[in-house]
């Protein structure tokens, strides 16, 4: 396997709906749907990093924020033959010193317990209390 430095990783690099759309619906076991994720990020994002093996698309994250100081990290997809490499722990540290180059103060992250490891161990996010209602 290629180490963590032989990928490429842009902010607000360059993507196509349909290989992120491939990679998403492989990262959290979903069928591709279509989602125009071009128009979701240049609306609603400050930015995003992506990760290549040579032309292939194998991480991303979104950086979501509130237009002033809080961004938010969702949507971390990395290809399942990379995970345990350091390719997302790679996405986080470029989305946070990015957040940070931005003027935000805060970067927030939700996560399913069983990423805990990842997210405070790995990436260095401190635990705090937060809310939560499921709308569907």
């Amino acid at each position: 396997m290629p180490a963590v430095s032989d990928h490429q990783y842009r902010w607000r690099g360059d993507f196509d709906n349909g290989e992120l759309e491939a990679l998403h619906a492989e990262a959290f076991g979903h069928e591709p749907d279509g989602y125009d994720w071009e128009a979701q990020v240049s609306r609603h994002s400050l930015g995003w990093v992506t990760a290549r093996r040579g032309p292939d698309l194998v991480g991303f994250v979104n950086v979501a924020w509130d237009g002033g100081s809080h961004a938010f990290l969702i949507d971390t997809a990395v290809s399942t033959e990379l995970r345990r490499q350091g390719v997302g722990t790679r996405l986080a540290e470029l989305a946070v010193e990015n957040s940070q180059l931005a003027g935000c103060e805060w970067v927030h992250v939700d996560f399913d317990d069983e990423l805990g490891d990842f997210y405070i161990g790995a990436c260095g996010f401190d635990p705090t209390p937060a809310g939560l209602i499921r709308l569907s």
